[in-house]
């Protein structure tokens, strides 16, 4: 929370660079490191750092730039991922009720189901990209660091198991081991975001077949996984993502924020940042009418569409986010993207030099919205 002005975030992915795309390309679906891969990932977020803050980012991360996915990085840090590639994320209600739609950016990273049991592969994984953001910030000015980590449901929902008995199982199992990684975020200084699309997302990929009544009960039980896996980190340093699929379509399906907010809200957080500038869910900041936020909690709408190649006016920037603080108060509020810019590597709909243009919409949208609203 801030008492002066709206600080400015994102969502966690970045444009990354074309050849350190096609090296991390390699690394996660062939399991090879190109030689100078680390190297190169060193240098990419020394500059990914250096760029964010001179546009003035206040809360700024790697890009996620040693991840080729959010979700699927998982892979490369446990054991237990050698099933069938056959990702139930992938397949979505816009597909069937809009069979000619093909979507603009198609993914390329492969996910593998768990046929095995959950054990740790590769511990230094976490503690290398904690050490390399680490170097990255010593030198430029900001607010604060954050770092990215997928919750237990997102990783259950791209890479499901057909090794555990249940769902329920799995879960635990994954909760008891992302703990690990969890706490390394937070002991270092950072704040933790959560990725949890499994929240809203899920409802119109792998549970489409289900009721939004019955999909609640499975998102209850992914924020009570979650929670175990949090027990005992400071609310006020994390914060969870969630959303509706990052990805230029219909989105009619989309399970209303209305509906799930309150499940939201029920994860052991501080703040919850969610999508609010693309056309289905603009409309949505009206929710926060009708709610009662915990002391002290932060809401982080998305701002800035990160589907379209629209570059959003300041102004129309400043006015979303003045609407949202006379919702919830100026102190509560924090500017961001409605979700990454390159939330696994290949091709986007949005080019790096677009989306770069738009971080610098959403941080001068940030200051007029603040001199607004610290004007009277």
């Amino acid at each position: 929370m801030s008492a002066e002005r709206i600080l400015t975030t994102h969502t966690g992915s970045l444009p990354r660079p074309v050849d350190l795309a096609e090296m991390m390309v390699e690394y996660s679906n062939e399991g090879r490191a190109a030689p100078g891969l680390w190297s190169r990932v060193d240098a990419a977020t020394t500059e990914v750092v250096a760029r964010q803050a001179a546009i003035g980012i206040d809360i700024l991360n790697d890009g996620e730039f040693g991840k080729a996915s959010y979700a699927g990085y998982v892979k490369e840090r446990l054991n237990g991922f050698g099933g069938a590639v056959s990702n139930p994320a992938r397949v979505m209600q816009d597909q069937e009720d809009f069979p000619d739609w093909v979507r603009s950016n198609a993914p390329r990273i492969t996910y593998p189901g768990n046929n095995g049991p959950i054990s740790a592969k590769d511990a230094t994984l976490a503690g290398r990209d904690i050490a390399r953001l680490k170097a990255a910030v010593a030198s430029v000015r900001l607010v604060d660091v954050f770092m990215p980590a997928a919750s237990p449901g997102v990783i259950e929902t791209f890479m499901p198991t057909t090794y555990y008995k249940s769902d329920e199982e799995y879960l635990a199992v994954l909760a008891d081991h992302m703990r690990g990684e969890y706490r390394a975020v937070v002991d270092a200084g950072f704040i933790l975001q959560v990725d949890c699309p499994d929240l809203a997302m899920s409802r119109h990929t792998r549970f489409r077949q289900l009721s939004n009544a019955e999909f609640l009960k499975v998102a209850a039980l992914h924020v009570e996984v979650l929670n175990h896996a949090l027990e005992g980190l400071p609310r006020e340093r994390l914060r969870l993502h969630l959303c509706w699929g990052n990805y230029e379509g219909p989105h009619r399906s989309d399970i209303p924020l209305k509906e799930i907010v309150g499940v939201a809200l029920g994860a052991h957080v501080g703040a919850l940042s969610f999508e609010a500038a693309n056309p289905r869910h603009a409309h949505e900041w009206a929710v926060f009418e009708q709610i009662k936020l915990p002391d002290d909690f932060t809401i982080i709408p998305g701002v800035i569409d990160s589907c379209t190649n629209y570059i959003e006016h300041p102004e129309l920037v400043a006015q979303r986010l003045v609407r949202f603080a006379g919702v919830v108060g100026r102190e509560r509020v924090m500017a961001s993207t409605d979700c990454g810019f390159g939330t696994s590597v290949g091709p986007r709909h949005v080019s790096g030099s677009v989306a770069w243009a738009k971080l610098e919409s959403l941080v001068e949208g940030a200051r007029l919205a603040s001199a607004e609203l610290w004007s009277s």
